[in-house]
């Protein structure tokens, strides 16, 4: 072993209480760290997911301009054929064709404003979660059947039960009133109330006919399963699209703006809440080092009056700071990734929160995910300003007078 690592490594134990204070206070840090790294990076995977899973997708082919005013007039024309060319092009089966229309739903009570989708019965489980989430009654099954499933809240608004009946009244694609009567075949509880409350759906082929589409639709939706995928899907989607066409294929991104900038808002106050952390480490570590540095003050000037250069004691000093942080590091980064592991199974309840986490399509336990990242992020930041608090104590070697220091007590 070298012979400046030897001298550092005896240096830093000449005081093992005040070194293991230090090395502590980082450990701990690193563990927080790891740990609370752990759970953001878990938590914005699931709300992505969740979210989009729930009713938008990854990402749609539009025609241009519809995602910002939503009107009838602009669709994709022949959109179920579309929709097989790009599942066939994607080679995945979670691509549906999807039509949307306002419209005041009736029952024999009660009327309320909804946004009625027209879905394919046998992809929109695909993508979307609302159909396995049918909990009374049963999903649609019929492309051109005159059935609707509806939200648990809107079903108690309305006062109406499976087997009841619904009038639809809104305006079809040519500026046409757009009238019928529908079954209620199946109840929803996605767990947002605004889903709940707003949603309904119908076979596309009866919403065709309701709403004169002619065999357009609004919407081709696509679940790449994971959000990370979505780039790459979006240029595979492009190439598919008819040249002529002039469609448009838009990501989460821009279908879901409102998800990243909470993502952003969190992480923001979180990498916050982590700098404090660090730097409160910073200054412990400068401390202890500092302190090393003015109880070897003569010792110092014994060596560089020998000939030692204060460059070489300042890379002694800074040695020995990175061992330390070493230690910090691996004891940090390994007892994080046990602690974390335990809650990846079971997740982490916190009371309270179910009504908080429905509102971001959470569920009501949070699942930390581990990784690579999340085991060096924290612990590599904290050992990083380790380094930097040792400047100054390194530093100030370069000032020290041999003879001065050597008559220090």
């Amino acid at each position: 072993m070298n012979i400046v690592l030897r001298l550092a490594w005896r240096n830093l134990w000449r005081y093992p209480r005040r070194t293991w204070l230090t090395t502590g206070a980082m450990i701990f840090s690193n563990v927080l760290l790891v740990f609370m790294i752990s759970i953001q990076i878990g938590t914005y995977g699931l709300m992505i997911d969740n979210t989009l899973e729930a009713l938008t997708g990854h990402l749609q082919i539009q025609a241009p301009g519809y995602k910002d005013d939503l009107k009838m007039r602009q669709v994709v024309p022949d959109a179920i054929s579309l929709a097989a060319s790009v599942r066939e092009g994607l080679n995945l089966q979670t691509v549906s064709a999807r039509g949307a229309a306002f419209a005041l739903a009736s029952s024999e009570d009660r009327s309320y404003g909804i946004q009625v989708l027209g879905v394919e019965p046998m992809f929109e489980p695909g993508v979307s979660s609302l159909p396995g989430l049918t909990k009374e009654g049963r999903y649609l099954d019929d492309a051109n059947a005159a059935e609707i499933v509806i939200g648990s809240v809107l079903a108690r608004n309305l006062r109406v039960s499976i087997g009841g009946e619904l009038t639809l009244l809104g305006s079809g694609r040519d500026g046409s009133i757009a009238a019928g009567i529908v079954t209620v075949v199946g109840v929803f509880h996605g767990g947002n109330k605004e889903l709940d409350r707003g949603i309904a759906e119908v076979p596309i082929g009866y919403f065709e006919d309701t709403f004169d589409m002619q065999g357009a639709a609004h919407q081709i939706v696509i679940n790449a399963g994971d959000y990370s995928k979505t780039e790459q899907l979006v240029q595979q989607a492009n190439a598919l699209l008819p040249a002529d066409s002039k469609l448009v294929v838009h990501d989460w991104n821009a279908l879901q703006p409102g998800l990243r900038q909470a993502i952003q808002a969190d992480m923001g106050s979180a990498i916050f809440m982590y700098a404090v952390l660090v730097v409160l480490v910073a200054f412990s570590v400068l401390n202890t080092q500092l302190m090393s540095v003015l109880e070897r003050t003569r010792e110092f000037g014994i060596v560089m009056a020998l000939g030692l250069t204060p460059g070489r004691l300042g890379r002694l000093v800074m040695l020995e700071t990175a061992l330390m942080g070493l230690v910090g590091l691996v004891m940090g980064s390994v007892l994080g990734g046990i602690v974390t592991s335990l809650f990846t199974v079971k997740g982490i309840y916190v009371p309270g929160m179910e009504e908080m986490a429905g509102q971001f399509n959470l569920p009501s336990r949070m699942y930390p995910q581990v990784s690579a990242l999340t085991l060096i992020a924290g612990p590599g930041i904290v050992f990083l300003f380790t380094l930097l608090a040792a400047i100054y104590p390194a530093m100030r070697l370069h000032w020290l007078q041999p003879v001065a220091a050597m008559r220090a007590a």
